[in-house]
């Protein structure tokens, strides 16, 4: 569960995080990720949280939504089965509260702008 998301920050099930992060389906962490692009989302920037097979990732696209996915990332994400969804911080931590208690949800987060 995912607590509370400001700027630099994200609190999920009581543990603070000050740098982007992947959630695994499985619940497993992975902070301190980066995109090879900055602003930019790619399926090489969440290569293994795909191969990890979820039904659905959320992507929080930081506080203002200024991280966009790749057109190539819906398109691929789509062929493997996996719905995908990419809101700002706040509405992607909904979503994804509201969603990982009934499907294998996986996300990844951008802390800041």
């Amino acid at each position: 569960m995912i607590e509370t998301c400001s700027f630099g920050a994200i609190v999920i099930d009581g543990k603070r995080y000050s740098s982007d992060l992947i959630i695994y389906p499985d619940g497993h962490k992975e902070d301190r990720w980066r995109r090879k692009s900055g602003h930019v989302l790619s399926g090489d920037d969440i290569g293994r949280l795909i191969k990890s097979e979820p039904e659905v990732i959320i992507a929080g696209t930081g506080v203002s939504g200024m991280m966009k996915p790749e057109k190539s990332l819906e398109d691929l994400l789509c062929k493997k089965g996996i719905a995908f969804i990419s809101e700002p911080n706040q509405k992607a931590m909904e979503i994804y509260n509201e969603l990982s208690s009934t499907k294998k949800v996986g996300a990844c987060f951008h802390l800041t702008c």
